[in-house]
């Protein structure tokens, strides 16, 4: 402890004492030294890397980004675009198939007759013998592997007029959808007409009197028989219905007998999907005389 002597008793006071303890003479405060800050100044670090040099790398990434947005915007409107025009497209496609499926009335074709009246000599024998006409049986029908998925119903409703002019139904007769016309399919075969006949007549003939024409009736069903693709047989009231019918163009082809003659139908008739039904005019059986 460092010691001075009092300036009035002369008595040894440490220098940290305010008034002399002997004679109670105060001592005047000594100031506090003050430390001086000691502020340490950091040199600037020079930069080893050149800052013009960032400027045109910003630059060139602002762009590169820039363009980039553009290209996703662009993409996705594209994107939008299409998929709205795909909804307009099914739902105008549902509109046109749910109309089409609503007002299409069913396809029904007017067939009109192609009998026609003839004379021919009468039978050798005096007993009439009464002839079944043949069944013609169907061809093999092949599965079409790519199908439409429509099909076509043939409904069909024979009738005949008779001598007396009353209208009477074709029962139990077979009715054949043909891909070609029956006369052309005759003609093809070779076949010639029986004398003064035209060969649809002569065909009749050969089904109505098979012990005198039974070399034509025979070469003929050989004929037909290989362009037959449907049939179906009429009930009591003279209708058929033929099923799962590929919609195309077809002749209508059937045929039925009496004790007076015979009637004979054969025309174009166009197949759709769906129903049809074929309008058969009463057919006017070709009288053969006796």
């Amino acid at each position: 402890m460092s010691l001075a002597n009092c300036s009035e008793c002369g008595h040894q006071v440490s220098l940290e004492a305010i008034v002399c303890p002997n004679c109670g003479h105060p001592f005047a405060p000594k100031p506090t030294p003050v430390a001086n800050p000691r502020v340490i100044v950091a040199e600037p670090k020079q930069s080893e890397f050149p800052m013009w040099v960032l400027i045109p790398v910003v630059i060139v990434g602002a762009i590169v980004l820039f363009v980039m947005i553009a290209m996703f915007q662009n993409k996705d409107d594209d994107e939008a675009t299409r998929r709205v025009g795909v909804n307009l497209d099914t739902s105008s496609q549902s509109d046109t198939l749910r109309e089409t499926r609503t007002t299409s009335p069913p396809n029904q074709v007017e067939v009109p007759s192609s009998s026609t009246t003839i004379t021919t000599a009468p039978p050798s024998s005096t007993t009439t013998t009464t002839t079944a006409p043949q069944t013609i049986p169907p061809s093999t029908q092949t599965e079409v592997v790519n199908a439409p998925p429509t099909k076509g119903e043939v409904l069909v409703e024979a009738k005949i007029s008779t001598a007396t002019g009353s209208i009477q139904s074709v029962k139990d007769e077979k009715f054949y959808l043909l891909d070609k016309d029956l006369e052309s399919i005759l003609r093809d075969a070779n076949l010639m007409p029986i004398k003064g006949q035209t060969l649809l007549n002569s065909f009749g003939l050969a089904i109505t009197f098979p012990d005198r024409h039974g070399d034509f009736r025979r070469n003929a069903l050989n004929a037909i028989n290989k362009h037959i693709k449907y049939n179906a047989t009429t009930d009591s009231n003279g209708k058929a219905s033929m099923k799962n019918v590929e919609p195309d163009s077809y002749y209508l082809f059937g045929i039925t007998t009496s004790r007076n003659g015979f009637a004979v139908w054969s025309s174009p008739v166009s197949i759709v999907g769906g129903e049809n039904k074929l309008n058969l005019s009463p057919a006017r059986l070709t009288e053969v005389s006796e």
